[in-house]
C-alpha cells in the first residue's frame, strides 16, 4: 500500500526548523516527515513551498521568514554574487562554528558509535575572509564580452564575478585582469555545447608568504591567440606575477585541467611557505588553499604524533609532502606514499628545497606500498593518514591493524568517513583519544578534523579489564 505523505508538491505550509543537514539546509518536520530547505536555520519559523517529495523526505523553498535566528546574516542582492560557493554565507561566523562542531559530534556518535572521545572546540579563523590562495573560474560570454565567476547551483550558467569575499585579493585581481585583457583581445570563450571557442578557465595561484603569483590559461586549443600581447599585458598589470602557464584541455569534459602544460612566461613554479617549510607549487600541484589554517591543522597533527626524534613515521596519502616534511622536523625517519607519481616528484623536490634528508617517498597505492614496507621490516611507530573524502581504503585499514603502529593520526576532510574508519580502527584494537575540528573553509559546509588514536596495548590509562566490543572488519565496511 502506497504511503500517504503529510505534504505534497506545491503545498505552502508554516514550518519550524530544528536542525541543519551536513550541507547546510534547514530541517523541519511535518508529522515526522523531514523537509530540507536551503538557507533556513534552526529556531526559525517560516512559510515554505514544497518543491519536491519522495517517500523519505521533501525539499522546500523559503517564501517568508516569520522568526529569524540570531545567527542569520542578511546579504543584499547586489552583493550576493560575492559569496559564490559559500553555502553558509547567511550564517554569522559564530553560528557557522557551532554548526560544524555539532556536525562532528553527531556523526561520530551516529556513525562511529564512539564514546569517551575528547572532541575539542573547533578552531576557527581570526579573520575568516579572503583566505583562498587559488581560484579556477569558468569563462563564458555575454553581450560580446567575456564573463568569469562561478556556476549557479545545479546549472552551468556562469555568474560573472569581479570579487569573491573568500579569495585572497591578489587572486581576485589576477582573474579580473586576465578576463579584461582577453576580452579586449577578443579571445573567444569556450562553448561547452558546441565544443568550440578557446578559453575554458582562468586559474590564479598566490603564495601568501612569498607574494608570488601564477596565472594559468586553460584552453581547448593548442595555441593561445595573441599570445605575446596577452602575456605582455598580464606582466605589465600584475607586478607580483612570476609564472604564466598554458594548460591545454581539448576534450569534451567537465574536468578542468588537461594533460599538457607549457610555460608561456617566467617560471614553471611559484613558492610559498607553511611555517618554516618552503614548497614549490606548479599549475598541477595539490596545495592547501587556506595556508593560515593549514599550519593550525599540521601543528595539531604534529602534536598528536608526539614525536621525540626516535620514531619511524609513515605518511599515507602524502601528496606533495606537506605533512611529511612537517613530521620530518621531529621524527627519525618519515616514509611517504602517494598514488600520483607527479606529486611524489613534487614531494622529493620540496624535501631537497628544504634540505630535509630523513624522508623517503614512493609512488603507488598506500594499500600496496605500505604492506611491502612492512614485509621489509619497516614497522612504523606512528602512521599518519590524510585520505580523500571517501576515507581510507579497506586494505589500508587492514594493513594498519596488522602493523599495529603505536599511534595513528587521522587527518580528515569528511567527518562521516572519518567516523566510519575510526569505528573500524577501534574494533581492531585502537582507542580514539582526541578529535580536533578545524575550520579550514569558512562560509562553506566543509570541516576538517585531526584525530589521535592509540593502540590499546600501548595505552597505560586504558582499563584493559573491560574488553572492547568488536565487529568483523568486513561488516563495518559495508
Amino acid at each position: 500500500m502506497k504511503k500517504i505523505l503529510p505534504v505534497k508538491k506545491n503545498d505552502e505550509i508554516e514550518a519550524v526548523f530544528e536542525d541543519l543537514t551536513h550541507d547546510g539546509a534547514g530541517v523541519a518536520k511535518v508529522d515526522g516527515y523531514p523537509l530540507f530547505v536551503p538557507r533556513a536555520l534552526p529556531g526559525e519559523k517560516a512559510k515554505i513551498k514544497v518543491i519536491k517529495t519522495n517517500k523519505s523526505y521533501g525539499i522546500g523553498r523559503l517564501l517568508e521568514l516569520h522568526e529569524k535566528s540570531p545567527y542569520r546574516v542578511e546579504i543584499s542582492k547586489q552583493d550576493a554574487h560575492k559569496y559564490g560557493g559559500c553555502q553558509l554565507a547567511h550564517i554569522n561566523h559564530e553560528g557557522q562554528l557551532k554548526f560544524k562542531e555539532n556536525q562532528v559530534h553527531q556523526v561520530l556518535a551516529r556513525i562511529g558509535k564512539l564514546e569517551g572521545v575528547r572532541i575539542h572546540p573547533i578552531i576557527g579563523m581570526e579573520n575568516p575572509w579572503h583566505y583562498r590562495n587559488k581560484a579556477q573560474v569558468p569563462v563564458g560570454e555575454k553581450d560580446g564580452k567575456l564573463i568569469a565567476g562561478f556556476f549557479k547551483p545545479r546549472t552551468h550558467e556562469i555568474v560573472d564575478t569581479d570579487e569573491s569575499l573568500i579569495q585572497i585579493p591578489e587572486v581576485n585581481e589576477a582573474i579580473n585582469v586576465v578576463k579584461e585583457v582577453c576580452s579586449k583581445l577578443k579571445i573567444p570563450a569556450y562553448n561547452e555545447e558546441s565544443h568550440k571557442g578557446v578559453l575554458r578557465h582562468i586559474m590564479a595561484r598566490y603564495g601568501k608568504q612569498t607574494g608570488e603569483l601564477m596565472v594559468v590559461l586553460i584552453t581547448r586549443t593548442a595555441e593561445v591567440p595573441h599570445q605575446k600581447k596577452l602575456v605582455d599585458a598580464i606582466v605589465s598589470r600584475l607586478p607580483q606575477v612570476k609564472s604564466i602557464v598554458h594548460n591545454i584541455n581539448p576534450k569534451r569534459t567537465n574536468v578542468i585541467l588537461g594533460e599538457k602544460t607549457k610555460v608561456l612566461w617566467g617560471n614553471e613554479i611559484i613558492y610559498d611557505k607553511i611555517g618554516d617549510v618552503k614548497f614549490a607549487i606548479s599549475a598541477l600541484s595539490f596545495y592547501q588553499v587556506n595556508p593560515v589554517q593549514t599550519k593550525v591543522l599540521y601543528d595539531k597533527a604534529l602534536e598528536y604524533a608526539g614525536l621525540n626524534g626516535n620514531e619511524s613515521v609513515i605518511d599515507a596519502y602524502c601528496g606533495i609532502g606537506t605533512i611529511s616534511l612537517f613530521l620530518a622536523q621531529k621524527a627519525r625517519k618519515v616514509f611517504g606514499v602517494e598514488v600520483v607519481p607527479e606529486a611524489i616528484e613534487d614531494a622529493k623536490r620540496n624535501a631537497a628545497l628544504n634540505g630535509i634528508t630523513n624522508v623517503q617517498f614512493e609512488a603507488g597505492a598506500a594499500e600496496t606500498v605500505i604492506p611491502k614496507w612492512y614485509e621489509a621490516g619497516n614497522k612504523a611507530d606512528v602512521l599518519v593518514v590524510d585520505p580523500p573524502r571517501k576515507g581510507c581504503d579497506e586494505s589500508l585499514l587492514r594493513t594498519i591493524l596488522e602493523m599495529k603502529p603505536k599511534k595513528v593520526v587521522y587527518v580528515s576532510c569528511n567527518p562521516a568517513t572519518l567516523a566510519r574508519d575510526l569505528r573500524i580502527l577501534e574494533d581492531g584494537g585502537y582507542s580514539t583519544v582526541d578529535v580536533q575540528p578545524v575550520d579550514m573553509f569558512p562560509h562553506t559546509t566543509h570541516v576538517e578534523c585531526v584525530s589521535q588514536l592509540i593502540l590499546n596495548e600501548c595505552n597505560p590509562i586504558l582499563n584493559s579489564s573491560e574488553p572492547k566490543k568488536t565487529f568483523p572488519i568486513q561488516a563495518r565496511l559495508q
